[in-house]
C-alpha cells in the first residue's frame, strides 16, 4: 500500500485511476492512505477502542455522521485500513440496490463474501481454504489413528467453543474431513460437489436438508439464527488468529426513500444487528448515515422498536469522541488540511497528465476554493474540494489560467451537480 510520502512513486496509469475515481465521486479503496487529513481525533479514539476494548472482548455499535459529500465512504474506509493494520477482519458493505439492507440474508451474503483478513483474497470461500491449507503442516491428513486423533480433537476445539453454533462447528469438521480425510474408494468429483455443498453453506447460500445431512448441519442461513450464524464466524475468525470483526454498512440513508413496509423492514433489522452486537464479542459495527435519518419523520424515529435504542444518540449536541456518534459533519476539515489534500491531488493530477501543475495551480488557489466554500457554508464538503480542484487542474492543463475562470459560478455548478446526484441517490427505485 503506497503511502502519502510516496506519492511521487505512482505510476501513470494509477494515478490516472485515482483522478477518474475522483471525478466520478468515489473513493479510491485502495489509496486511501494519500487522501487522509484531519480527523485525526475520532481516528484516536477508534483506535484506542479497538486495541483497548473490541481486541478484548468488547462489541460497539457506531454511526457515522456527515451529510452528503462530507467524506463518510471515505472516514470508513480509512477506518477499514486502520482495523486490518490492527489485525481485525474487515467487511466494509456499500448498501445498494443488489444490496438491500430488509434482505438480511443478502447482506450477510454480502458481509461473508467482502470478508478481508489475514488471508490472501476476500471473501469466506478465500479464508477457508487458506485455512485448510494451513491445517496441511500437523499431522491430520490420512486414516492413521494418530491423524484421526488430531482431526477429532480439532472439531471438539471448535464444539466446545462457548458460543459456537453446533451448525457451524460441523460445517468446519465436514469441510476438515472433506479435504484430509476422504472415505475409502471416494471419487473426487463427489469430493468437490460435497466441499461446494459446504461452500455455498458458508457463503448463505441455500442448500437443501438433504444436501446438508451427511454433514451432520441441519440449518440455513436465516432471519432467526443469522444472531448464531454472525457470533459463530466472529469466534472462528479470533480462532484463526484474527482480533475480531469490524463491519462497515455505507450509505444507510438510502433507507429514507423507500416505502413505508420496507422501511420499516430495514430499521427492523438495523435493530436486529444493534441487538446482536450487544451480546457479541469482538465485533464493531460502523453504519454511514446523513443527519436527517435522525431528525427526519421518515427516519430511525419511524420505528419505534429502533428508535428506543437510539434515541439519545447525539441528544446533547456536543461533541464526544467516545460516543455512538461519529458526527464529521461537526467536525470539518480545516483549511489547512484542506489544501494539504489539494497538494497530494495536484501531484496526482500531473504524474496522471504528465505535466507539472505546481506554479500554475498554487496552494493560494487552493486557499481560495476554501475562501468560497466557506462563505457558502459548506466548507465541510470535501468532495466539493476534490470536484473543484480537479475541474481547475483539467483545464489549466488544457491551457487556460485560474485568472480566465469565475471560481464562483464554477463553485455553484459543481455544487448543483452533486445535489443532483444526492436526489438521485436518496430516490432509489427498487421498492416500486
Amino acid at each position: 500500500m503506497i503511502s502519502k510520502e510516496d506519492v511521487n512513486q505512482l505510476e501513470p496509469f494509477q494515478a490516472r485511476s485515482i483522478i477518474e475515481q475522483l471525478r466520478k465521486g468515489s473513493v479510491p479503496i485502495d489509496y486511501v492512505p494519500l487522501f487522509t487529513v484531519g480527523r485525526q481525533n475520532w481516528l484516536t479514539f477508534i483506535e484506542d477502542d479497538l486495541e483497548h476494548y473490541i481486541g478484548k472482548g468488547g462489541s460497539k455499535v457506531r454511526f457515522i455522521s456527515g451529510d452528503y459529500g462530507d467524506g463518510k465512504t471515505h472516514f470508513m474506509s480509512v477506518i477499514k485500513h486502520l482495523a486490518m493494520e490492527k489485525g481485525f477482519a474487515v467487511s466494509f458493505v456499500v448498501l445498494t440496490r443488489e444490496v438491500p439492507i430488509h434482505k438480511f440474508e443478502t447482506v450477510y451474503q454480502t458481509i461473508v463474501s467482502q470478508l478481508q483478513g489475514n488471508f490472501k483474497g476476500t471473501g469466506i470461500r478465500n479464508m477457508l481454504e487458506e485455512w485448510l491449507q494451513n491445517l496441511a503442516l500437523p499431522p491430520i491428513q490420512g486414516q492413521k489413528d494418530e491423524a484421526q486423533k488430531d482431526r477429532v480433537a480439532l472439531t471438539d476445539e471448535f464444539r466446545n467453543i462457548p458460543g459456537m453454533d453446533i451448525n457451524f462447528a460441523n460445517a468446519l469438521a465436514a469441510l476438515i474431513n472433506n479435504r484430509f480425510a476422504p472415505l475409502p474408494h471416494e471419487e473426487e468429483e463427489k469430493r468437490d460437489a460435497d466441499r461446494e455443498v459446504l461452500f455455498h453453506w458458508f457463503e448463505g447460500g441455500k442448500v437443501t436438508k438433504r444436501e446438508l445431512k451427511p454433514f451432520c448441519v441441519y440449518e440455513f442461513l436465516n432471519k432467526a439464527n443469522s444472531k448464531q450464524f454472525m457470533n459463530s464466524l466472529i469466534l472462528f475468525l479470533h480462532h484463526i488468529g484474527h482480533n475480531g470483526l469490524i463491519l462497515l454498512l455505507d450509505e444507510m440513508e438510502t433507507v429514507m426513500g423507500q416505502s413505508t413496509s420496507i422501511r420499516n423492514a430495514a430499521y427492523e433489522n438495523v435493530r436486529l444487528l444493534i441487538d446482536n452486537s450487544e451480546s457479541s464479542q469482538y465485533l464493531h459495527i460502523f453504519f454511514s448515515i446523513i443527519p436527517d435519518i435522525l431528525m427526519s419523520e421518515k427516519g430511525f424515529k419511524s420505528y419505534d422498536a429502533l428508535w428506543s435504542r437510539v434515541r439519545s444518540i447525539g441528544e446533547s449536541g456536543k461533541l464526544n469522541y467516545r460516543g455512538v456518534l461519529v458526527n464529521i459533519h461537526q467536525t470539518p476539515l480545516k483549511t489547512d488540511e484542506l489544501v494539504d489534500l489539494g497538494r497530494c491531488l495536484r501531484t496526482i493530477h500531473g504524474i496522471s497528465y504528465r505535466w507539472d501543475p505546481m506554479d500554475l495551480v498554487s496552494d493560494e488557489l487552493m486557499e481560495k476554493i476554501c475562501t468560497n466554500q466557506k462563505r457558502m457554508g459548506v466548507i465541510s464538503e470535501v468532495r466539493l474540494f476534490i470536484k473543484q480542484l480537479i475541474h481547475i487542474l483539467d483545464m489549466v492543463e488544457q491551457g487556460q489560467t485560474p485568472e480566465d475562470m469565475d471560481m464562483g459560478k464554477q463553485i455553484i455548478e459543481t455544487k448543483r451537480e452533486m445535489d443532483a446526484e444526492k436526489i438521485e441517490q436518496l430516490q432509489p427505485s427498487w421498492d416500486t
